[in-house]
């Protein structure tokens, strides 16, 4: 774990003192969030409206909420009843893109910094819906919805809530009021965790529908090329040792995944959006030796380290993440109902602007 997460989430005495030094630091980053929300809601910092519909898929924290599987979800299920959808993000570390093109390899993923821009382009490749993955704090672009992801294994109370850099949140628990819907996620979470959350969600935004979707694993596919057809079922895990890496913004909820469906677990944790190495690769294999081990990753790390990884070495292993609605089924039902409508009323009314147009 890197050293600024742990002063996040740790409460050892010298880790205390480190976040209350950044105390001052926090105070300021929300002043400037403050006043950056504030000027948009009076008009004062411009917001560029969109032909076509938008959906933002996005967090209050930093990373670890399933954001881009739930957004390649969304957009799937989007495709699944009719829609043209496209993928926008900033495409921040090089993975996200290839995990969008890996999981829907028919739904077009656009990369673009200005979000407004990725939106026209994406309506210029056909789209009529952009999902925007992580664009809850991106406000210069217009959107019908905002969805808000929130992990329950990130959630410590109201009290232990610092913002950045004191803490791993974006903004407070009060935002999500912006939202339309907010999604409570989890990967090893019980659910009096999650009812903690649900309750204080409850305490911030009373009236704000919620859902609360599980990510659990999936079978295992060989991550390498030409071979991405072969799979094993999870239970291949069992009782065998497994090499696990993890280069995402909460890798220890991944090994506790793996642990739970009973590998015996040596973990490899890097950084978010880790950029491996050819030296990395080396001391993970190093580690493994010559042990009947298998090596699993998460699709996230499988897009970068399949290309460098050595074909003499043991195959390399990915899981995917699946999605369980546990409960709110009917509240993402009726954004995806919202979201559908929306796009064929718009459809209608080009259609017959057209028309009037060329009589």
């Amino acid at each position: 774990m890197r050293l600024i997460e742990r002063i996040w989430r740790e409460d050892q005495p010298v880790l205390r003192v480190a976040r209350a030094v950044l105390f001052p630091f926090e105070a300021a980053y929300r002043a400037a969030a403050v006043t950056r929300g504030w000027m948009y809601e009076r008009g004062l910092l411009r917001v560029s409206r969109s032909r076509i519909i938008v959906v933002s898929v996005g967090n209050i924290s930093v990373g670890g909420t399933g954001k881009t599987p739930f957004a390649a979800w969304l957009a799937a299920e989007l495709a699944a009843r009719g829609a043209r959808p496209a993928v926008v993000l900033r495409g921040y570390g090089g993975d996200e893109p290839l995990v969008h093109a890996r999981l829907n390899p028919e739904i077009p993923v656009i990369i673009e910094k200005h979000r407004a821009d990725g939106i026209a382009r994406a309506a210029q490749l056909g789209a009529t819906v952009a999902v925007l993955d992580d664009a809850f704090q991106h406000r210069a672009a217009t959107r019908e919805i905002d969805i808000v992801l929130v992990a329950a294994e990130q959630w410590q109370g109201e009290r232990r809530m610092r913002l950045l850099p004191a803490g791993p949140w974006r903004e407070p628990l009060s935002s999500i009021k912006r939202a339309a819907l907010v999604v409570v996620t989890r990967k090893t979470a019980n659910a009096s965790q999650v009812q903690r959350l649900r309750d204080a969600i409850d305490r911030a935004a009373p009236m704000l529908p919620q859902s609360v979707v599980r990510f659990g694993l999936g079978e295992l596919r060989a991550a390498q090329g030409g071979h991405e057809r072969e799979v094993l079922p999870l239970s291949a895990v069992v009782n065998r040792p497994t090499a696990a890496i993890a280069g995402v913004a909460d890798p220890a909820a991944f090994f506790r995944q793996l642990t739970d469906a009973g590998a015996m677990v040596t973990p490899f944790a890097f950084p978010d959006h880790h950029r491996y190495s050819a030296r990395d690769v080396e001391e993970i294999l190093a580690a493994v030796g010559a042990r009947d081990a298998l090596v699993v990753c998460t699709l996230k790390d499988a897009v970068k380290l399949a290309p460098i990884w050595p074909a003499t070495a043991p195959s390399l292993w990915y899981v995917l993440q699946t999605l369980q609605v546990e409960s709110g089924r009917e509240e993402l039902e009726k954004v995806l109902s919202q979201l559908t409508q929306d796009d064929a009323t718009r459809k209608s009314n080009r259609e017959d602007a057209d028309a009037s147009s060329n009589p």
